[in-house]
């Protein structure tokens, strides 16, 4: 890895030098039963970050075999998260952190705000929700409008009837909508307010609607990586909302998810299932990211524990009593991947073996040597259950050198059944069909 500027590569080197690089596979982190070594911690993490380059010309992914990929948009601003409304127009939320002025301070932020820039997470969010379709049918967006704009970061998106409901960094927001709008001018209605502040670290807010419209499910990451800002920092964080539409009241559904942030419905038992990012600086091979499917009132951990009941001394004061109720996730998604994006294959019109399972975005860590993350895979399920290993659908964000020309996060599956992924560092979203022959 090389910084530039004065000193660069010795602080590189050091960085690099104080944590040692993965021992095991990325498959061995991955699974119903992971692989968890001895936490391995160190005074400075390992830092193996990407640079940001994005494609050029025609440059495109690597799909797998029996499918294509092609531009269904290009020239977005860091469009992070998809929705697809009934009618088949495709809504992108162009957008990223917003103001933090207490997070990342001190030499280690310093760093860490210097290696986001590099890997393209630094840039000023365009806080909108951009509409596409597609009217003649060829897998191209020739219409584009900005749906919603002066947002403060939108994330998740859900319709319920004519509710379009909206979650930013610090609300819940609701919408009037009408079936073929390409912009919405009303003001927003409020929900809920969300936990946010001046520290923020996780600030996606995702959202799906429970599948009666009666209900809407928020996922909220944890304000730190291991509570290193008090507990008292976390109130109502690292947890899954449950927000009652008609009485206005909301309660915790689910705790202890660090930092969760895709959601799917499984249609063979409905159970709600979701991607959550795992906590960083036990080493390369610690904690793999992972999805489960959500237990009412289920709590899985954080901070105390990972994977179950393995005990992280880091958190303080320890709780014994809640390591003991620690819930073992369903499926790991190894090691530092930064599992973002989560899409039931529900409705989809891709080759076997991308038939019946979930779709995952992995936008790629930084705290893994070698890196991990950086594609989108395809987890099979048989009889509402992962079965079998992950499947790589698309690949090639990274070259050799580490320049990233894209970044997959938000996955979705539209209305003629492709898959499309929110790539925002290459500023694109990437439409995946069978290929003619397959």
């Amino acid at each position: 890895m090389t910084i530039r500027g004065r000193g660069g590569a010795l602080v590189a080197a050091a960085m690099l030098g104080c944590a040692s690089p993965a021992r095991l596979p990325v498959s061995a982190g991955t699974g119903p039963n992971p692989v968890l070594p001895p936490p391995e911690t160190s005074l400075i993490p390992l830092v193996n970050v990407v640079t940001a380059k994005g494609w050029r010309g025609d440059a495109r992914p690597e799909p797998a075999e029996g499918t294509r990929v092609a531009a269904f948009a290009r020239g977005l601003d860091h469009p992070r998260w998809l929705y697809v409304l009934p009618n088949g127009d495709v809504l992108v939320a162009e957008t990223n952190s917003p103001p933090r002025p207490k997070d990342n301070r001190g030499i280690k932020g310093f760093f860490f705000k210097l290696f986001q820039k590099r890997a393209g997470g630094a840039v000023p969010s365009a806080n909108r929700i951009t509409l596409l379709r597609d009217t003649d049918d060829d897998g191209v967006a020739d219409v584009r409008s900005i749906f919603l704009e002066r947002l403060n970061a939108p994330f998740g998106m859900a319709l319920v009837g004519d509710a379009f409901y909206v979650a930013t960094s610090d609300a819940v927001v609701r919408f009037p909508y009408a079936d073929g709008a390409i912009r919405i001018a009303e003001p927003p209605t409020m929900v809920v307010d969300l936990p946010a502040g001046p520290i923020n670290r996780h600030w996606t807010r995702n959202i799906i609607a429970s599948p009666d419209g009666s209900k809407l499910y928020v996922a909220i990451g944890s304000n730190s990586n291991i509570a290193e800002n008090g507990m008292q920092n976390e109130e109502g964080r690292a947890a899954i909302w449950e927000v009652d539409l008609a009485r206005g009241t909301h309660r915790v559904f689910a705790s202890g998810l660090r930092n969760p942030v895709g959601m799917a419905w499984e249609p063979t038992t409905g159970e709600l299932w979701v991607a959550v990012n795992e906590r960083d600086e036990l080493g390369s091979d610690l904690v793999p990211d992972y999805m489960t499917a959500v237990r009412d009132g289920g709590f899985y951990g954080w901070p105390y524990s990972y994977f179950g009941q393995h005990v992280d001394s880091r958190a303080k004061p320890p709780r014994p009593d809640l390591v003991a109720i620690a819930i073992k996730p369903d499926y790991a998604l190894g090691p530092h991947t930064a599992s973002l994006g989560l899409a039931s294959s529900r409705g989809a019109r891709l080759p076997a073996p991308f038939v019946n399972g979930m779709f995952v975005g992995q936008h790629g860590s930084w705290n893994r040597a070698p890196r991990s993350g950086y594609k989108v895979i395809f987890v099979p399920f048989s009889s509402g259950r992962p079965d079998g290993m992950p499947i790589d659908v698309l690949t090639g964000f990274v070259d050799p050198a580490g320049n990233a020309m894209g970044r997959p996060v938000g996955v979705a599956i539209d209305a003629r059944g492709a898959l499309l992924v929110a790539d925002d560092v290459g500023n694109v979203i990437w439409r995946i069909t069978a290929a003619p022959d397959g």
